[in-house]
């Protein structure tokens, strides 16, 4: 007769078998994982490095081809837009290093720039608008007819436009210096605008903008300077406005422009301006628009070429 202590020897010995099986089992299955794990994270690591090594070699390329455009830039303007006068109209967020990189772009194309005036981030907030509106319609000068729409931005360009802009069609100024003065001054005491001292009407015009636009009121913003810049081109002989990465999205002022077919058909638009590339296709932009024509230009995906008269592949 098979004893109780039999069967619990037996039992503690099956037990143990066990154990020692699963533990044996364990080390060998997680051994496999650990080695599995490891050529995996080397794969991994190899292509980071391989990605790395790609990233750097694009970036090189891109630094050689912004150095070549940087060199052969003013030869390609050279003569483009001799004896014309250009206004710059910058927003708050546009990079002063945009601003004067186009200014000794404009001066090797042979232009003249007669003045700067800055975009105060107020002049965009939506709820200052009003408050624009109001101002504008209070400083208007006599000669000058404001547009029918009545957003703050295109009544902004109703304003400025005619002020830094001279006729295109008889090359004479559309308001006396004493009226241009007062409207930069009041503008400027409402918190809309810093404009330079001595600011002459220019043939052609310059909007000099950021990337997108964004927090509260981020399309209200993007569309008032769109607007304003479609405006000044009516104003005079042409504009550009030119912005940096992200401006030709959909809270970006180009995108909104370039969401426009009347906008584009008048206001040529240039989505890279923070390349050197970008800022000379902004100055033969200029030429094009003293021709009548405008376009849409850059890297960006409503782009509809690089430069005038290259279309993207």
């Amino acid at each position: 007769m098979i004893s109780l202590r039999y069967h619990i020897v037996s039992v503690a010995a099956v037990l143990i078998a066990l154990a020692v099986g699963v533990v044996l089992g364990s080390t060998t299955l997680s051994r496999s994982l650990l080695s599995g794990l490891n050529d995996d994270n080397a794969d991994l690591v190899g292509q980071v490095r391989d990605l790395q090594a790609a990233n750097n070699a694009q970036a090189a390329r891109l630094a050689d081809a912004d150095d070549f455009v940087s060199s052969v830039g003013p030869k390609a303007v050279r003569g483009q837009l001799a004896e014309r006068t250009v206004v710059l109209v910058t927003t708050e967020d546009a990079d002063p290093a945009d601003r004067d990189a186009l200014k000794a772009l404009l001066a090797d194309a042979g232009a003249r720039v007669t003045g700067e005036v800055q975009l105060t981030e107020a002049f965009s907030d939506p709820e200052k608008a009003d408050q624009l509106k109001d101002i504008v319609i209070r400083l208007l000068p006599a000669g000058v007819r404001l547009p029918t729409a009545s957003d703050p931005g295109t009544l902004a360009g109703g304003l400025l436009g005619p002020l830094l802009l001279i006729g295109k069609d008889d090359n004479k100024p559309q308001a006396s210096p004493d009226e241009t003065a007062a409207a930069l001054a009041g503008l400027t005491e409402g918190g809309f605008v810093k404009a330079g001292q001595g600011i002459e009407p220019a043939q052609l015009a310059i909007v000099l903008t950021g990337g997108a636009a964004d927090g509260d009121g981020a399309g209200d913003r993007a569309a008032t300077v769109a607007r304003f810049a479609t405006q000044v081109d009516r104003s005079g002989a042409g504009a550009v406005l030119a912005g940096a990465e992200g401006s030709a999205d959909g809270t970006g002022a180009i995108g909104v422009v370039r969401a426009d077919t009347a906008a584009t058909s008048i206001l040529s638009t240039v989505d890279n301006v923070r390349t050197p590339a970008g800022r000379v296709v902004t100055v033969l932009a200029l030429r094009e628009q003293l021709e009548g024509e405008s376009g849409r230009y850059g890297s960006a995906g409503n782009a509809e070429g690089l430069a005038p008269g290259a279309p993207v592949e």
